[in-house]
């Protein structure tokens, strides 16, 4: 059993053959920050699908080497630096806030009309306060959050096309998407991500496995990512995010993770986790049709009270609730209850956001102003069969002096 398993996403420069299944264990953000779940909405669709006008080359034809899959690939690889800020805890107890810078990896997948759309592992881009996305030829610019799927560790992150030169424009692509299915075991990959946060380098080694079931935490969360490739191609602290590719140049995987100690504390070498793209492409085609918000000016309240239900609840093991937020109490006169939702509802979908925790939720409401209309979709228990339904409806979002006046009047 894996000790811990480490994110190799944002090295912080401060501060399917065998399905193994994992206890969850101690894990950690290698070097990483630490903070809450960030937020984003629902708009344009993209224009076109994953991997269109990405290269010239057949998508049949074995590059040969590593060096010519580095070539073809690297223009569709950029380093993500972000700030964010974090809570530290003080010597003499209590905490405080301060800021910290943090770097991982992206692939360019798409564009629209707009903007270029890069994937990337959420742990990279969480609670992010601002994002700066580094380019093959040295540029940079500013980039916002499009989507995240925090059960997946997915996310997908968003740069103004106008605010790329031209000459950038002609030395960046879009990378082709492989098919992570078609992968074998001892197939050469190569893994191309912004290691130490120092910019790009190449590892490359074997697929060692599929399958792999693998416990994962932040320092806050824990959250069990499932279905992963295992590498021996070596992913450090910064590479998250960034490309798994196989020898045709396509991307296969984006990394995530890397083993550290067995369960006897004996280390571990070479052990790297990838999502396989075609488990990601379904959610980064949706998370891509999201917006960026900025947040509102006064956010928004749903007029509930709530409680996690993680996946290690007795509320789950034992009397078989589904995960998620659920509602304690739908205060009368709220906007949950003027739109019929009860108590005992798991609330799992915000305005067509997955929902993880209570804090999640909270993180989301501060982009959503009072008077928004959101569609909530939660799980809710059939007394005659028993089996939980799926129910979404439209609510308009109330403010605080709404939510004080219920209360006051209650």
């Amino acid at each position: 059993m894996l000790k811990e398993a480490f994110f190799m996403g944002r090295n912080n420069k401060k501060n399917f053959f065998n399905k193994t299944k994992k206890k969850a264990v101690s894990t950690a953000l290698v070097f990483g920050l630490i903070a809450g779940t960030t937020v984003f909405g629902a708009n344009a669709a993209m224009a076109g699908t994953l991997g269109e006008n990405s290269t010239g080359i057949s998508a049949s034809e074995d590059l040969g080497s590593v060096q010519a899959v580095v070539e073809q690939s690297m223009p569709s690889v950029v380093t993500i630096s972000m700030t964010a800020i974090q809570e530290v805890q003080s010597f003499y107890g209590g905490s405080r806030q301060q800021e910290a810078q943090g770097a991982g990896t992206g692939v360019i997948v798409a564009e629209n009309d707009t903007e270029l759309l890069i994937a990337t592992n959420n742990h990279v881009v969480e609670g992010a306060t601002s994002l700066s996305v580094g380019f093959i030829d040295g540029s940079s610019s500013e980039a916002v959050i499009k989507g995240t799927d925090t059960k997946t560790d997915l996310a997908v992150i968003a740069v103004k096309l106008e605010d790329i030169s031209e000459e950038t424009k002609s030395q960046i692509k879009i990378a082709t998407i492989g098919n992570s299915d078609e992968l074998s075991l001892g197939e050469q990959v190569v893994a191309i991500g912004n290691s130490l946060g120092e910019g790009q380098s190449v590892t490359t080694g074997i697929i060692s496995a599929f399958g792999r079931e693998v416990p994962l935490s932040d320092g806050t969360n824990t959250f069990v990512s499932s279905d992963l490739i295992q590498t021996d191609a070596s992913i450090n602290p910064g590479n998250s995010g960034g490309a798994l590719l196989n020898m045709k140049g396509e991307l296969v995987g984006i990394n995530e993770a890397k083993a550290s100690y067995t369960a006897s504390g004996v280390s571990v070498d070479n052990v790297g986790y990838a999502i396989p793209i075609s488990k990601a492409v379904p959610i980064l085609e949706s998370l891509m049709t999201l917006e960026a918000r900025d947040k509102a000016s006064e956010p928004g309240y749903l007029g509930v009270t709530c409680k996690d239900i993680t996946s290690d609840s007795d509320l789950v093991t034992v009397y078989g609730y589904p995960e998620g937020v659920c509602f304690l109490e739908v205060i009368e006169g709220g906007p949950c209850a003027a739109a019929g939702f009860k108590k005992g509802d798991v609330l799992t979908r915000f305005d067509g956001r997955e929902i993880a925790s209570f804090n999640n939720l909270k993180e989301v409401l501060e982009y959503y102003g009072a008077g928004e209309q959101v569609s909530l979709t939660v799980l809710r228990r059939n007394s005659m069969t028993g089996e939980y339904e799926e129910i979404t409806e439209t609510i308009t979002l109330c403010g605080l002096e709404s939510i004080q006046n219920i209360y006051t009047a209650g």
